[in-house]
């Protein structure tokens, strides 16, 4: 379905009523105090805490989506006009901008370039925007009414372009994460025959 910008809005949207703003340095403060203090038990404590946020990210959502375009529920989008509903709807709040690209029939790529998360110091080793991870999986879990999975294997904390996610099953990133494991970059291990396990 291609949405179509509407002024007369269907339901209210007001970002405040699904949750608090901050800044992305408390963001960005938090994320590095935790990986100071915790070391790698951050990332899970992180991920845990974007996990319990999308619900209220996709309440948000599907609120946003009704005001701007008249429709009623994310499912009803193609892959196309999601990426573009989703990257409009987190920058408004203060996210980044993202676009969604499918990686053959089982995982889409979502990319940013400005991603609040990341540091902009590029001073971290592996790619380190957890709390995105579970947030986003939660998200697009409640989008797609499944369980989805994400991993970012790009991320400007560490100095790359953009912060590149993965989403996909647990089964298909399972497999993309072993490969990479074994020395293989996320590109080479999604190029080998089999990387595209059913979602």
């Amino acid at each position: 379905m291609s949405p179509t910008h509407t002024t007369m809005p269907t339901t209210r949207f007001q970002a405040g009523q699904f949750g608090v703003i901050i800044s992305r340095r408390v963001l960005q403060q938090l994320c590095t105090t935790l990986e100071r203090d915790a070391g790698l038990q951050a990332a899970a404590y992180l991920q845990d805490a974007g996990f319990a946020g999308g619900e209220a990210l996709h309440s948000a959502y599907v609120a946003w989506l009704a005001h701007e375009y008249g429709v009623e529920q994310p499912g009803e989008l193609d892959v196309a006009h999601l990426g573009e509903t989703l990257s409009r709807f987190l920058s408004e709040l203060g996210w980044g901008t993202m676009t969604v690209t499918p990686l053959g029939s089982a995982i889409l790529a979502l990319d940013s370039p400005d991603w609040a998360e990341a540091l902009d110091d590029a001073s971290s080793e592996y790619p380190s925007c957890h709390l995105s991870c579970g947030l986003l999986a939660d998200f697009l879990g409640r989008i797609s009414q499944g369980p989805v999975a994400v991993m970012e294997v790009e991320c400007r904390s560490r100095g790359d372009g953009r912060c590149r996610f993965l989403a996909g099953s647990a089964e298909t990133l399972g497999v993309l994460y072993d490969r990479m494991a074994q020395g293989l970059s996320y590109s080479e291990a999604l190029g080998m025959p089999g990387a595209e396990v059913a979602a």
